[in-house]
């Protein structure tokens, strides 16, 4: 496989610094968008790491993009006040800001076509129910993962890490969390899978 970087990757790529020195700029709080930030950094590198070894489809690579700009943004906003969901949050007369609940949303959507990915291509799992709910249950296992670094993260800060957590106040936050994940999986293999589908043809024929 060509090793060099493809000029749709090297877009991607630029967008990426683009919108993460854009964050940076008198972020809300810099130790919340230090910790917001951090995953989308930790998925570059695995990227970068695995690109010439274990090369992705172009619609998983836009997806890992739109999830890290997810990420970035509620780094420089907080996920509390994102200003596009605050304004929504008060012309619809809701009772918070939701951005966290998208960010958790695409906790689980994202993750489910990058799993599919790897197990359609590197296991002999065949597509069909099994592959689904494995996909599921991962997407849940990271979902319950991040929540337990939320929760050691507030143990070892306290009040610091009260903008990173998000909860504005709601006791079930936790349990939305997980839900919205789940839910994001669920959706991202009914309405992903076809399309995911004609990428892997490029792979799957080699």
């Amino acid at each position: 496989m060509n090793d060099r970087l493809e000029p749709f990757h090297r877009g991607l790529l630029v967008i990426f610094f683009a919108v993460l020195i854009w964050s940076v700029i008198n972020p809300k709080d810099l130790f919340t968008w230090f910790l917001e930030v951090f995953p989308a950094l930790i998925g570059l590198s695995v990227v970068t790491l695995t690109y010439n070894r274990f090369r992705l489809t172009n619609l998983v690579y836009f997806l890992i993009l739109v999830h890290a700009i997810i990420l970035i943004v509620g780094g420089h906003y907080t996920y509390a006040e994102m200003p596009i969901f605050n304004w929504l949050r008060d012309a619809f007369h809701l009772a918070r800001n939701y951005y966290d609940r998208l960010g958790h949303f695409a906790q689980g959507f994202i993750p489910a076509i990058i799993v599919r990915e790897i197990l359609v291509r590197k296991s002999a799992l065949k597509r069909g129910k099994l592959l689904s709910f494995l996909i599921i249950s991962i997407c849940l296992a990271i979902s319950a993962s991040y929540e337990l670094i939320e929760w050691g993260v507030a143990e070892a800060t306290g009040s610091a890490a009260d903008a990173f957590l998000g909860t504005q106040g709601d006791v079930w936050d936790t349990q939305w969390d997980m839900f919205m994940a789940l839910l994001g999986a669920i959706m991202a293999l009914a309405s992903m899978s076809n399309l995911h589908d004609k990428f892997l043809k490029k792979f799957i024929n080699q």
